[in-house]
């Protein structure tokens, strides 16, 4: 049984998550913004973000083992799936859902990675490799399929972002469903969710983000 947290911690505790989702607000639009700006999205001092967090960097990291943490704990969930294809598609749904995969293309290259960010990056490529390796024996994957191909499937899917987050999640949704046929040894028929981005809805994309 987990005990309750203090007044002061859970207040801690909401104030920290708080700060990490405006942290991954600000470095989505600009993985080079100042930590002052993630202050601002927050609502808190500059001096209280650093009270909390020593430096920018270890921000970024904090980040960055956030977000492969959403991403075991989706691969983990994944592979109680007894049905292989279930899985797959499971791991793959759930780390877009998450939104993990874009933020640490984003924050890739902008501080220098811990030994503690290793492991875990490291155990999230071996539980996706199972996943996969599972997939390919059951015969649910197509010929030359890769694990590295599953990778860029993230990183297609996640960079559709429109101005308007439900729209964005549709999208999202949307080429999913399609790439998931599109892995699989004989093309589904199933129909896709929502519908197809407008011609305003993808010009958005040219509209200057603030810096």
């Amino acid at each position: 049984m987990t005990t309750p947290l203090s007044g002061r911690k859970a207040q801690a505790a909401r104030n920290d998550e708080t700060i990490l989702a405006a942290a991954r607000a600000v470095f989505m639009r600009s993985p080079g913004a100042p930590v002052a700006a993630v202050a601002q999205e927050a609502g808190v001092g500059v001096s209280a973000l650093y009270r909390r967090y020593a430096s920018k960097e270890e921000l970024l990291a904090t980040l960055c083992a956030d977000g492969l943490d959403r991403f075991i704990a989706v691969a983990r969930a994944a592979q109680q799936h007894d049905d292989p294809w279930d899985a797959f598609a499971a791991w793959v749904r759930g780390v877009i859902e998450e939104d993990v995969h874009s933020l640490t293309v984003h924050l890739a290259g902008t501080f220098t990675p811990t030994p503690a960010l290793g492991e875990l990056s490291q155990q999230a490529i071996t539980l996706g490799e199972e996943i996969f390796d599972r997939a390919v024996a059951a015969g649910v994957l197509r010929d030359g399929l890769e694990v590295g191909d599953v990778t860029m499937i993230f990183e297609q899917v996640t960079a559709v972002r429109v101005a308007d987050a439900a729209r964005t999640t549709e999208l999202r949704r949307r080429y999913t469903e399609l790439l998931l046929d599109a892995v699989r040894p004989a093309a589904a028929s199933a129909p896709l969710p929502a519908s197809a981005p407008t011609g305003a809805e993808l010009g958005e994309r040219w509209v200057p983000r603030d810096r």
